[in-house]
């Protein structure tokens, strides 16, 4: 089979670097969730390449997206630790050049502890690595896709900073999903997405406009969970880049607006094993006699008994890794009565549904082999290697477990759905969210999962970003509070 986690032209060895970067003075190397990185000679990166890697200060696990120190010390980077550097190790296999910066050679990195030369329990490339190889174990390779939707704004970062991020302009009006005319207004922008996307090797497969003004949906070509968990990050990356090359900013803020869709990050998944069948695809003599025996319902009847234990894993763990899937305060404003926009708030599944959080894609409306699951819930506003770790992760616990699916499936919520407790819901906020994954029965402390000491760091920076939000006087309650209260 081939390389599906390597780029074509990546590097096999330090002599076949050594010759790629033969006629360059520099490159550039990258860190993953926000996307950080810096220049470095061509001579200091090949020593870090030949060795163990490089120093790097850790203050990027210290410090929230806008580089402000975390509300209370955590694991990785702390004042007792003198925010001490870590190895960044470089991923030889990431090997790109960036077309809009004269094509210097680009590279991702992943970080180990400097002591025990073992992974960073946060590191987000590390995380994923970490499932991913749990299920190499059982012979089985994650395979993934990600699709994105993000409005876009004839804005700049100037103009955004003076106009103080309100009244800004969209790129198009109105609402017009899959429209030809509407990309035709910004043509160079919408076609650059997608034929730099080609150059950069991170492969398309679909790109449309979507319901709402200015935005596009982005689908990313199917491909191994790491790999894709990459492209997903860089080409929030190259669209940003793009956008400044063409006087558009690019948001993948979950909720922009409050009476529009908001904006999804859907992420689908199945695992292939070592002849890269899909496990959760069943034979078609069984699809042809009308589905599996034994599946839990008639929903399941066309996926394996992996496939359901997988999904009933996942649906088993959901609520307790919300912040992994929707990481933002603005995140939830999107699942808070989503229903109306297809942003799914509840602990659902059903066959090709849309309105449920989990969308079984399976036969008869794929052939066997396309056999998968739809995780709805993500916003666009998503870490791709978390968001994929936390799937994986509960669908890999419940295939060790074989977690029963227990309940219909439900692709439309009723009122006493609700009330009757039939249908779990998930968090309403990322305070209760943070809550919930921090608690000590939480899934998410398991160490099959991730682990209490990966759930203190990363929980401590979500309740970091709620004690911002809890601080913050928002526009909403001066005009509600300042004149009548």
């Amino acid at each position: 089979m081939p390389d599906i986690l390597a780029t074509s032209y990546a590097p096999k060895s330090l002599n076949d670097l050594e010759t790629l970067l033969k006629n360059d003075i520099k490159v550039k190397v990258a860190v993953d969730g926000v996307l950080r990185g810096k220049y470095m000679s061509k001579e200091k990166f090949l020593s870090a390449a030949s060795s163990d890697g490089f120093g790097f200060c850790s203050v990027i696990f210290g410090w929230d997206i806008h580089d402000a120190v975390y509300s209370r010390e955590l694991l990785i980077s702390n004042r007792a630790n003198g925010y001490r550097d870590i190895l960044a190790v470089i991923d030889l296999s990431t090997y790109r050049r960036l077309p809009w910066e004269n094509n210097v050679p680009f590279f991702l990195v992943s970080f180990l502890d400097p002591d025990t030369k073992e992974p960073i329990c946060v590191c987000p490339r590390g995380t994923l690595k970490g499932v991913t190889d749990r299920a190499a174990e059982y012979g089985w390779t994650c395979y993934a896709g990600v699709e994105y939707e993000y409005f876009n704004f004839k804005e700049t970062p100037q103009t955004v900073a003076d106009k103080r991020f309100h009244n800004l302009e969209p790129l198009t009006s109105g609402m017009h999903g899959y429209s030809l005319l509407r990309p035709q207004l910004n043509n160079e922008y919408f076609n650059d997405l997608f034929d730099v996307s080609a150059v950069f090797e991170v492969p398309i497969e679909g790109h449309h406009t979507e319901t709402g003004p200015g935005v596009f949906e982005t689908a990313l070509a199917y491909t191994s969970a790491q790999r894709m968990a990459d492209n997903a990050l860089l080409f929030k990356f190259l669209a940003k880049s793009m956008g400044m090359k063409h006087g558009v900013i690019p948001s993948f803020m979950a909720k922009p607006w409050g009476n529009l869709p908001g904006c999804s990050g859907h992420v689908h998944v199945s695992l292939r094993n070592s002849s890269g069948a899909n496990i959760f695809a069943i034979a078609k003599e069984e699809v042809e006699a009308g589905g599996r025996k034994g599946a839990a319902n008639e929903d399941t009847k066309y996926v394996s008994q992996e496939a359901e234990w997988f999904l009933a894993g996942v649906l088993e763990g959901l609520p307790d890794i919300m912040p992994m899937l929707v990481p933002t305060v603005n995140g939830y404003k999107r699942l808070v009565g989503g229903e109306a926009f297809w942003a799914p708030n509840a602990v659902t599944y059903g066959y090709d549904s849309r309105a449920a959080s989990i969308r079984i894609i399976s036969p008869p409306s794929v052939s066997p082999s396309a056999t998968r699951f739809e995780v709805r819930v993500p916003g666009a506003d998503m870490n791709p290697y978390f968001a994929l770790s936390a799937i994986i992760a509960l669908g890999m616990r419940g295939i060790q477990r074989k977690v029963e699916l227990t309940g219909p499936p439900v692709s439309q919520l009723s009122p006493e759905d609700k009330k009757s407790g039939k249908v779990k819901m998930l968090p309403t906020s990322l305070e209760s969210a943070t809550q919930r994954m921090m608690a000590p029965g939480s899934i998410a402390r398991e160490e099959d999962v991730f682990g209490s000491d990966f759930v203190e760091h990363y929980g401590g920076t979500r309740e970091h970003e709620v004690k911002l939000w809890n601080e913050a006087v928002t526009n909403w309650e001066v005009e509600r509070y300042l004149e009548l209260v």
